[in-house]
This record gives structure tokens, sequence and C-alpha cells, in this order.
């Protein structure tokens, strides 16, 4: 145990800016997981799959009535923007939480707008790998996920008419270490010329007149602000202190190409776990919509998920509640015949939308802490970049995964030949 925390700690005080440790307890363990070639390619095939369906709907959401955005949870004040497509990607990066069952991989959601575990994936999972000689299965992704950001940019800029290099800007609640530390190594990977870190706090906005527009702290006008870690639902609510509407008048700044947004909207619109259900329904009415091919991808990995309670109430099958837009496992309540068998303490989103979803286990392994061994529920998170599957990796934790989850790396085992 001892030499175990002792290395641990040797290893991450040489990672610089990493959060090894969240809310002062251990939060990445200093183990591996190992994976076969066959898995990797399958969460890599089933992010592929999974994304081009989501990526099929939400085209066609862009021509639903309000009422219909209203019935999949999303905000009234998000309407006016909810059909703004501005990229040639529906999400620059969003996160897929698969689960591995005896049927094969299942979706739990999408995280298709603010999605964290990037530095984990990215970088320090092939440092770990490294460390226990094993092929990291995401080598090279922190490149693609340069290029793929760099390319967003150029695109959010052109579309807004933005001819030279654009003033680019990462912001985040500068308090929050793991939000912050994100955004700093975003910004670091993606290399682009004269951008840098504004807290949130620090961004102006401008409503009057040729001056309107977003601003840093300096007075410099910026032309693509990337607030990755700020849920776009959160960011409608932003009043200042004399209740000026800042998340509204940004948005009509966006939606008025005064300023570049990354991720862009149209990340928000598959945020809603509702879309899920609508999915699901579609693919129960067999929608013409949708191939076969199509078809086929949600019946292999979604899960059956809808807006009421009824049909798990009429099987007895157990199944879980969820809110529309929330987080890390909060107001998440697992149910069966319509009593509580688990739920999570906190219920932050409980005003939000609810998508009722078929239970699955989550899988268990035995990981290495420093209070000793112990058995964990684990998760898979793949990242989607610029439409194609990107990084993947392992959180570790309880039935309900949530922000006291570890972080366990994982790699491939026999793959390289060490010295």
């Amino acid at each position: 145990m001892d030499d175990y925390n002792v290395c641990r700690d040797r290893f991450y005080e040489t990672i610089q800016g990493f959060w090894d440790r969240l809310y002062g307890v251990e939060y990445a363990l200093f183990d591996c997981l190992d994976f076969v070639k066959e898995e990797v390619s399958n969460i890599r095939r089933a992010t592929k799959e999974s994304y081009a369906v989501y990526k099929k709907v939400n085209e066609m959401m862009r021509y639903a009535p309000d009422e219909s955005f209203i019935d999949l949870g999303f905000p009234k004040k998000a309407l006016p923007f909810l059909r703004l497509s501005l990229l040639p990607y529906e999400t620059v990066i969003g996160r897929f939480d698969f689960v591995k069952t005896n049927q094969g991989l299942k979706l739990l959601e999408f995280n298709s707008d603010t999605p964290t575990f990037i530095r984990e994936l990215f970088d320090v999972n092939g440092l770990v790998c490294k460390e226990y000689k094993r092929e990291d299965p995401n080598e090279n992704e922190a490149e693609r996920l340069g290029t793929a950001i760099r390319n967003s940019v150029y695109h959010c800029a052109q579309a807004i008419g933005v001819k030279n290099h654009p003033y680019v800007v990462f912001t985040a609640h500068e308090e929050d270490m793991e939000d912050r530390g994100t955004m700093m190594y975003l910004m670091e990977v993606a290399q682009i010329k004269g951008s840098t870190f504004v807290p949130l706090r620090d961004i102006q906005i401008v409503t009057d007149g040729n001056e309107s527009g977003v601003y840093d702290d300096k007075g410099n006008r910026i032309d693509v602000l990337y607030r990755h870690t700020y849920p776009l639902e959160a960011l409608l609510e932003d009043v200042t202190d004399d209740q000026f509407p800042i998340g509204i008048e940004f948005m009509k700044l966006v939606e008025q190409k005064k300023v570049g947004m990354l991720n862009p909207t149209s990340a928000f619109l598959m945020q809603s776990k509702a879309v899920m259900a609508l999915i699901w329904g579609m693919y129960e009415q067999r929608h013409p919509l949708l191939t076969e091919e199509e078809l086929a991808v949600i019946g292999r990995y979604f899960l059956p998920t809808y807006l009421d309670e009824e049909p798990f109430l009429e099987t007895g099958e157990r199944y879980v509640s969820k809110p529309a837009f929330g987080r890390e496992g909060d107001t998440v309540v697992v149910k069966q015949n319509g009593k509580i068998i688990y739920s999570q303490t906190k219920s932050s989103y409980d005003h939000y939308v609810k998508v009722y979803q078929k239970y699955v286990d989550l899988p268990t392994s035995v990981v290495q802490t420093e209070h000793g061994q112990l058995e964990a529920h684990l998760l898979y998170g793949s990242f989607i970049v610029n439409e194609k599957p990107s990084a993947f990796g392992v959180r570790a934790g309880a039935k309900i995964t949530d922000n006291l989850s570890y972080f366990l790396p994982c790699g491939v085992k026999g793959a390289m030949e060490w010295t």
C-alpha cells in the first residue's frame, strides 16, 4: 500500500497542471486496465455509428416546431438559437458514454456540448501506459485534436465573416480546477497564434451600436470564444449582479454573427437526453427517414428510452430516471415498479424534463487505490472529434457514475515490444 501511494504521488507530481486529486481525494488512479485490440475497434465502431444516427436526427430536428423542442426539454430561452448551423460539424468535441454488457456495448448518453475527461484520455493515459509498458490506444489523438480545433476555429471565423487571423479566447470558470485545466490543455494542443485564456467573469458584452460584440478584459474584440466547459443551458440563465441577461445577449451576438462560439449551438441540440427517447421512438416505429442500416445501429447500441415511465411500469423492468440536462450522475434515480431502488444524494437538475431509460448493470473490476483494492463499476467514455471517433477511456466508481468516480487509465497489453 505504501509503495502504491509513493509511486502514485511521485508519478503524478511530474504532470504539471493536472488535477490528479479532486475535492481533496484521489481521482487519477496509478493503475492500468488491459484491453485487447478487438475491444478498442468495437468502441471506435460504436462511436462512429452512434454519431451518424445523432447527426441525421440533428439535421431533421432543425425543421421541428418549437413545441417539439419544449417536449424534448429544451429551455424556452434557447428556442431562437437552436436551429443555428454555422459549421460543417454538428459538434467539435463530444463524448459518448458506453457500458459493456452481455449484448455488447450499450449507449447511456451523449455529452455533445461540454464533455470533460479530455486531458485524462488525450494526454495522461499515454503517460501511464508508458509506465506500465502498454500500448496507448489513444496514441496520436492529441495531435488530431489540435488539428480539429484549428479547423473548427477557421470554419467558425469564416462563417461570421472574419477574413484575417481571428482572435480566439478560451474561457472557463477560473476557480474550477478541472474546467480551467481542461481549457488550458485545449488551448495548448490547438496552438492557435495569439489565442489566450480569459476567465468567464472578465468577458465583456457590448450591445450598443457599431461596437456591439464580445470583448476581453483589455478591451480587445473577440472573434471566436471557446466556452467548452460552460453548459449552454447555464449560459442562457446567466445574469449580471444588476440582472442584465448577459447570457441571452451573448447568444444574440452569436446569432447576429458578431462572435463565433465553440462548441457550436448544434452541439447543444444533441445534448438533451430526451433526444435518445426521440431516436428510440423512431426505431420502434421503423421511421421511414431511417435506413435499415441506421435502424440496426439503434437496435445494437441504444437502450429503450422514453419520456414517461409507463413502458417500464407495464413490464416491471428496472429503469433509470435522469434529467434531460444533467451531469455527473446528479438527479439520477434507479427505479422498479415506480419505487426508488437507488439514487444520488444530489438533485440539482430536478427542474428539467425527465427521461426514463432501461437499466443495465455496469461491469465491475478490482482497482488499486491509495485505500487498497476496491471493486468499482466501469463506464467507457469515447470521444467523437469533428465527426471521427477519437480517444476513449474508463471511469471507475459507484453504480451511478458521479464526480467522485476515478479516472482509470487503460492500455493494450502485449502489443508493443519493450527492452
